[in-house]
């Protein structure tokens, strides 16, 4: 299967979704998600409808809050998102339907500093495509009109972030606390959709 044929896939089933509709895009570490967001948006936006980007990466903790119990991976899972402020400033208010008032960024990874963007207002009938790591635990799984998982091995993952960012100082955290994602929550599972990614250029849906 080619990337673009399983791209018009996915596109098919947003589409057909009621809108104001949230999507979210999740996987490992290196799995390609923003890559894939990107991407459906612009297939998506192609079949008529309107898009709103956004990424978890915007709503991490203050990085005093993410190392304060050290740096592992129980606390890359419970620590590193902000899912409260994603829920309340994003989410929710999408889920609220047209005209409720949201934030698509809350924090600055680089700076390390809060991001007070003025609020936008939901559309009436657009497609709000979330993409980063752990959309579907507990917290959040309910928000989701439809959840796509992109699945790599995880040392191919680790493998690509690398690539992209350089060296990590412990990959294993990340892969650990995939594994608590993994084992916890099961997210290949509760995805309405699960895409093998190990070649991008030839994803397969396989659930």
């Amino acid at each position: 299967m080619t990337a673009q044929r399983a791209l018009q896939e996915v596109t098919t089933r947003v589409v057909a979704l009621r809108t104001p509709a949230l999507v979210g895009v999740d996987g490992p570490d290196g799995a390609g998600k923003t890559t894939f967001a990107d991407a459906l948006a612009a297939t998506v936006t192609d079949a008529g409808r309107e898009v709103v980007r956004a990424s978890v990466d915007d709503f991490h903790h203050p990085r005093a809050h993410r190392h304060a119990d050290g740096r592992t991976p129980e606390t890359v899972w419970m620590r590193h998102f902000d899912n409260e402020a994603l829920l309340r400033e994003l989410l929710d208010p999408w889920r609220a339907g047209a005209g409720a008032e949201y934030r698509r960024r809350w924090h600055d990874l680089a700076t390390d500093r809060p991001v007070r963007e003025p609020q936008e207002t939901v559309p009436q009938d657009a497609i709000l495509i979330v993409d980063g790591l752990f959309l579907q635990r507990d917290e959040l799984r309910g928000a989701w009109d439809l959840a796509v998982y992109l699945d790599v091995p995880d040392d191919l993952g680790i493998a690509r972030v690398i690539a992209r960012d350089g060296p990590l100082d412990d990959p294993e955290r990340y892969v650990g606390a995939q594994r608590i994602y993994r084992e916890q929550c099961v997210p290949r599972d509760r995805a309405a959709l699960v895409i093998d990614n190990t070649d991008p250029q030839r994803p397969v849906i396989v659930g």
